[in-house]
């Protein structure tokens, strides 16, 4: 997806490995753009992400799945990092639980909060799976 061979492809890949927190931008039925923050693991082909099974972006992404992705910027609006893509649900997804990617990025903040990763599968139980179709970084 980014070009391994530039500078702004291996940061970006290095960041989407390590950063915590993606902004999701789904859009309403009426067409309103909705961004969100999510935690999300990135594999270098696609994005696992879990929500709550009432929120709003799983019905945005029910009516439209293509989705933008965004890391935040270095603060003067370097090291930029965006994606669009395609989002589905994934039918038989790991448990948050038993996701080892995803436990092992966020365990941490888990202990941190003093959540349990069991809490956190049962509090996020829907898994939504991105595909990039077109990424650039900067």
């Amino acid at each position: 997806m980014f070009d391994l061979d530039s500078p702004a492809g291996v940061r970006a890949d290095r960041r989407l490995r390590a950063e915590e927190v993606l902004w999701l931008t789904t859009v309403r039925a009426d067409g309103q753009p909705q961004t969100s923050p999510v935690w999300f693991v990135w594999d270098g082909a696609s994005f696992l992400l879990y929500t709550k099974p009432d929120a709003q972006k799983l019905r945005n992404l029910a009516g439209n799945p293509r989705v933008a992705l965004h890391l935040d910027s270095d603060g003067v609006g370097g090291d930029v990092v965006s994606i669009e893509g395609t989002a589905s649900v994934e039918p038989d997804p790991p448990p948050a639980a038993q996701a080892d990617a995803y436990r092992a990025k966020y365990q941490p903040r888990l202990d941190a909060l003093g959540w349990d990763a069991a809490a956190l599968a049962r509090e996020y139980p829907v898994a939504v799976r991105v595909r990039p179709v077109r990424a650039r970084a900067w």
